[in-house]
């Protein structure tokens, strides 16, 4: 029986580029542990750790979170995960974090999803959610019934901060400016994979041939 080396991946791509997707798709196919930046942070800031509150007093200024904070972060936790496959999510944010992270273990992969800035912007800005649930719709390709009003419980919907278009336009040009970097470290390492498109339905099978050539489906 041939033991296969454990995977550690990076995904990366603009924020609406359908990255939760790909991930939950990756994940339930290839059944690795997910561990995503964000979801770290809001849990560490919801059990209010050292690192949570640090971590809320830079977003609370609406400054981004040291490098050192997210490191330590996102670090700790890899250690927790040295008998699984694992998918980074969100991290590494920076070119020093990047670094920071081959110190301690060597990435196999980055897949990076490459959407066009405008298909996001038209996807970021036409979703609408019904805060009190959570439920999200999308007036593109799942609209809710009445225009403006949750399906369920006849509430308002509302667009979250994020989703307003002047926001995604300042998200994007962030995520430009500070990721692209990162993106060419792992391109010269020859690390990086990039799957272009304007769907993730077009997207995933092109990703998923490429990890089944790496891991096996246990779906």
């Amino acid at each position: 029986m041939v033991v296969r080396p454990l995977l550690r991946a990076v995904i990366m791509g603009p924020p609406g580029s359908g990255k939760g997707t790909v991930s939950a798709r990756i994940i339930k196919h290839f059944g690795v542990k997910h561990l995503s930046s964000g979801d770290l942070l809001r849990d560490n800031m919801q059990k209010k750790t050292e690192v949570g509150i640090l971590a809320k007093s830079y977003i609370d200024q609406g400054q981004l979170i040291p490098d050192h904070i997210m490191t330590q972060l996102m670090l700790n936790e890899i250690k927790g995960l040295d008998q699984y496959n694992w998918l980074l999510d969100g991290f590494p944010r920076t070119v020093a974090q990047a670094e920071a992270l081959d110190k301690e273990c060597h990435i196999d992969t980055v897949i990076d999803l490459d959407v066009p800035f405008e298909t996001i912007k038209c996807r970021l800005t036409a979703r609408w959610i019904h805060p009190a649930s959570g439920r999200v719709y999308n007036l593109e390709f799942s609209p809710p019934k009445v225009q403006g009003i949750d399906d369920i419980t006849g509430e308002p919907l509302v667009q979250r901060d994020d989703d307003k278009p002047e926001t995604v336009s300042k998200r994007l040009q962030a995520y430009d400016a500070q990721t692209k970097p990162v993106l060419e470290y792992y391109r010269k390492k020859g690390l990086l994979k990039s799957f272009s498109g304007t769907e993730t339905n077009k997207i995933w099978p092109h990703i998923y041939a490429f990890l089944q050539t790496k891991l096996p489906d246990v779906s």
